[in-house]
């Protein structure tokens, strides 16, 4: 993927103020990224100086250029004190029936959680949240494949020297409904002592005609200084997303520009939205946890670099 020569193409300074509590906030990262009506939109996760996390819409006419809109972007019907939520964030945009979905993960204090809202006008209302497992990166298929809906996820099963739940499993869940979700089973594993040794979703699946494609993150761990975020792609089989047709021997962005070595965590690039138009594909990632990137290339090139043995 090549950056885009505007990047970072949002940072916090691209934030205007809400309120006394959002204002001259400390970073902007992992957009969800989706296409309509002619229009492009990121929603953005927002940190404030008090190290609260919120959502904020952004708007553009051509992709590059963001006006991030002066309003907060809370989810209708997720009762956030009964739940004991402390951080809504990372929203990943699917487009499915004409509608945009989007799935967003919660913090509580007995792990991560996955819900699904779905955008309607200027907000976002709740369809469903699972209370029980401990997953994240969570992202939906665009359309029903055999007749159910379906969602990559990825279990928190190991635990970081820092402290946060990480995972090195990419699993399968289903729904009828988006709402109630049913786990499937295992899509693909990290690989030890390499560049994706941890591993998560990134943006959602696009099909092609040769199967779904679909980005993902890996993370180094053997390195002795940080993490190392990167990003991945692999190829899933068009009827049972379950099986890998082909996944990339390397890497196909990692952190190398001063805005993805240095920040709140240094040295990552970590890819959740992505519009396609054509062979055009445009992927927004966080960089360093602190600002938005943009990176560019075509439906070929992925699935060449899926073929990389």
């Amino acid at each position: 993927m090549k950056r885009h020569a505007r990047n970072p193409i949002l940072t916090r300074r691209d934030i205007p103020d809400v309120s006394a509590r959002v204002a001259d906030v400390s970073s902007v990262f992992n957009p969800a990224a989706f296409k309509l009506d002619g229009r492009y939109y990121l929603l953005l996760r927002v940190q404030t100086r008090g190290r609260e996390t919120v959502t904020m819409p952004a708007v553009s006419d051509d992709g590059v250029a963001f006006t991030v809109q002066p309003r907060l972007l809370p989810i209708d019907g997720l009762d956030v004190e009964r739940l004991g939520i402390f951080h809504v964030y990372d929203l990943r945009a699917t487009p499915i029936d004409g509608e945009i979905h989007v799935v967003f993960a919660a913090d509580t204090a007995a792990g991560c959680r996955l819900g699904v809202a779905r955008l309607d006008g200027d907000r976002l209302e709740l369809i469903g949240f699972d209370d029980r497992n401990d997953t994240r990166n969570g992202v939906l298929f665009p359309e029903k494949v055999g007749g159910r809906y379906l969602r990559l996820e990825r279990p928190n099963r190991t635990q970081l020297e820092s402290g946060v739940g990480s995972g090195d499993e990419i699993r399968l869940a289903e729904s009828d409904d988006l709402a109630v979700w049913r786990p499937l089973g295992p899509v693909m594993q990290g690989r030890p002592h390499y560049w994706d040794e941890l591993i998560g979703s990134g943006p959602p699946p696009v099909k092609t005609s040769e199967g779904w494609l679909h980005l993902y993150h890996g993370v180094a761990t053997h390195f002795a200084s940080s993490n190392i975020y990167q990003a991945g792609v692999c190829l899933l089989d068009l009827d049972d997303p379950s099986r890998v047709v082909a996944r990339g021997r390397n890497n196909i962005l990692e952190p190398r520009e001063p805005y993805e070595l240095l920040g709140q965590v240094p040295n990552v690039v970590f890819p959740t939205g992505i519009i396609v138009e054509g062979d055009l594909v445009r992927v927004y990632y966080g960089a360093a946890d602190s600002c938005v990137g943009l990176a560019e290339t075509t439906v070929d090139a992925l699935l060449d670099a899926s073929r990389l043995p």
